[in-house]
């Protein structure tokens, strides 16, 4: 169902353009809210997708919106599948090897969930020894509780929604995320109600790197520069903020 979904919101979100107008293809996940997700009518949207579409307008461009699945979307980048990605992609070193990287459209932090009344409240290698702890798979997270809980039982899932799922189904004692995904899932969702954050945030540069950014090929230094002059008129003329406040209470580009 969910390809189906996709092709269709590939389908649905293109927009039409005058004859000789350069389009380009916006590549992100559509299963991580509130940043990307596929609504029940096959529109793929979110604050990562308003934020791509917006650039695309000040570059004077129709963009074509395109899903992946998150372990993929690197190589579908690679492969020209689309034109650059707009994810919720922390910057990372490991990542630039195969990516460049835009400047960060706003900031990174990981925290933990925990159930409510679990009494966890250290999160030490030691403490964690012996929990069941999830994380979405080829994350940032999933490399963090990997490298910090030796001894713990990881359990890594193909999506952010699988990992909550277990979560709320008392499947695994905690789990590591994104941390404003997680704060609207425990406050906004039914399901997320069973659980809270805790603990401090996470904002070692070593996993949550120097913020989140737009990937694009290496070689498309043009649309790098477009990209990150983009960037900042959306910031100065009030676009980026309009879209920030339908989805978030702080400024994420300052997390203030």
């Amino acid at each position: 169902m969910f390809r189906k979904l996709t092709a269709l919101a590939a389908l649905m979100t293109a927009l039409a353009a005058p004859a000789g107008a350069e389009t380009l293809r916006l590549g992100t996940e559509g299963a991580y809210p509130p940043f990307n997700f596929i609504t029940p009518d096959g529109k793929v949207t979110g604050f990562d997708v308003e934020i791509g579409l917006a650039l695309c307008e000040k570059m004077g461009v129709t963009c074509e919106v395109v899903a992946q699945d998150w372990d993929g979307i690197i190589p579908g980048l690679l492969a020209k599948k689309y034109d650059f990605i707009i994810a919720s992609m922390f910057i990372t070193e490991e990542r630039k090897k195969q990516v460049a990287f835009s400047d960060p459209y706003y900031m990174a932090a990981m925290t933990h969930v925990v159930p409510k009344e679990s009494g966890i409240t250290e999160f030490t290698p030691e403490t964690m020894k012996g929990k069941v702890i999830g994380a979405q798979a080829g994350t940032t997270q999933a490399d963090y509780i990997t490298a910090l809980y030796p001894d713990a039982d990881i359990r890594l899932y193909p999506t952010q929604d699988d990992a909550n799922l277990d979560m709320a189904s008392g499947r695994i004692d905690l789990e590591v995320g994104d941390m404003l995904p997680m704060l609207d899932w425990t406050t906004n969702t039914e399901d997320g109600a069973c659980c809270e954050l805790a603990g401090e945030p996470i904002t070692d540069p070593a996993f949550v790197g120097d913020g989140v950014g737009i990937a694009m090929r290496p070689a498309d230094t043009d649309l790098l520069a477009r990209m990150n002059a983009a960037l900042k008129e959306i910031r100065a003329d009030g676009t980026y903020k309009a879209i920030n406040d339908k989805y978030f209470p702080i400024d994420v580009y300052t997390m203030k």
